[in-house]
């Protein structure tokens, strides 16, 4: 019962592309070791490469043994502290560094690269994590027009990424600082949840959802642009796209699901939601939303899970949501809902419904 249109081109494209580069400092973003000279300048056009994976939405950090202030203080005078993310600039190994980030920021390894002069450092991250891909510094002006480096569309949340990535920083530490319940934290968020047909622009987005996102993907399908844009036309398809914000800001658009419709059964061919809200419950809420039309259409839902090796958490819930294994053919489980119960929508959240 797998989808026809899956590309296999979109599939090698998804294992393919960065979404994180880690800089070292020294000899890498500035010529010179600091604590050595601390005039150090930047290295020609390294601002320019900076800048362009930024607007691309490619995220940035830094793993530099370095003293940590006296780093910081030189990025700021560099005027570019701005870019990178959870950086990670102390005496411990690269590594634990990259693996810091990496939890940080939640994201997967095979999605992360790494930069830096030294041979040693590039050799010590690689044997730790296999499918970090390690760039020697000397090709720094080279990143731009590395394939791996380019993503097919720069959508508008490709170009705000950075900045919510920004706000997430400080929604995590708000969330780490408060004593009380979850449920209480989350109401404190303001949060607004957007649930809408898929349509114009966001197509562009809705493929780069497809393809960024892995562990909260039910099926690990990809869809191209051209897949999308033809299901989105189609009486036999629903298409849902869903967005979120809350005090600290809007997070973009941050899930998909695509359900095939027949006359007795829906059934939910994919369903994912961008890592960044994990911890928001919002997956379970467009999940109920969907429940509740079919309900409302007479018809049952059914939902397809492909195991991978990163979305068991997807698989637990649709368990924990009432559905229930009827099928499952190697790697592919069929589950089906009985809608004897469909959870109402938590009052810590404020949904919002567009139907054209």
């Amino acid at each position: 019962m797998g989808d026809p249109s899956v590309s296999s081109v979109m599939d090698k494209q998804k294992q393919e592309k960065v979404k994180l580069v880690v800089w070292d400092l020294d000899n890498t973003i500035w010529e010179g070791v600091l604590l050595e000279d601390e005039n150090v300048v930047l290295r020609e056009g390294i601002i320019d490469v900076i800048q362009t994976l930024d607007e691309r939405g490619v995220l940035q950090s830094i793993a530099s043994k370095n003293d940590h202030q006296t780093a910081m203080e030189k990025l700021e005078e560099f005027g570019i502290h701005e870019y990178f993310l959870y950086p990670q600039i102390h005496w411990n190994s690269k590594s634990s560094s990259i693996q810091s980030i990496i939890t940080s920021i939640n994201i997967g390894a095979n999605t992360v690269a790494f930069v830096d002069d030294q041979m040693f450092e590039l050799e010590e991250v690689q044997f730790e994590h296999a499918e970090v891909r390690c760039i020697d510094a000397a090709q720094y002006l080279d990143i731009p027009d590395m394939e791996m480096m380019n993503p097919r569309f720069i959508t508008e949340d490709s170009r705000l990424r950075r900045l919510m990535y920004k706000s997430d920083e400080i929604r995590n530490k708000a969330e780490e600082e408060f004593t009380g319940p979850k449920d209480d934290f989350l109401a404190s968020l303001g949060m607004t949840f957007t649930i809408s047909p898929l349509k114009g622009d966001d197509l562009q987005r809705a493929e780069e959802l497809t393809v960024r996102t892995h562990q909260l993907n039910t099926t690990g399908y990809t869809y191209s642009y051209e897949d999308l844009e033809q299901l989105s036309q189609s009486p036999n398809h629903k298409i849902l796209i869903t967005g979120l914000e809350d005090k600290y800001g809007a997070y973009g658009k941050i899930g998909l699901a695509l359900l095939e419709l027949e006359e007795e059964y829906w059934t939910v061919k994919l369903l994912l939601m961008s890592c960044r809200v994990m911890s928001r419950g919002v997956g379970t809420i467009l999940m109920n939303y969907i429940l509740e039309q079919a309900k409302e259409a007479g018809v049952k839902i059914r939902a397809e899970f492909k195991m991978t090796d990163r979305n068991r958490m997807m698989y637990l819930t649709y368990k924990f949501g009432g559905f229930k294994e009827i099928h499952q053919e190697e790697d592919l489980v069929i589950f089906e809902h009985d809608m004897s119960y469909i959870q109402k929508i938590p009052s810590y959240v404020e949904l919002n419904i567009i139907n054209n």
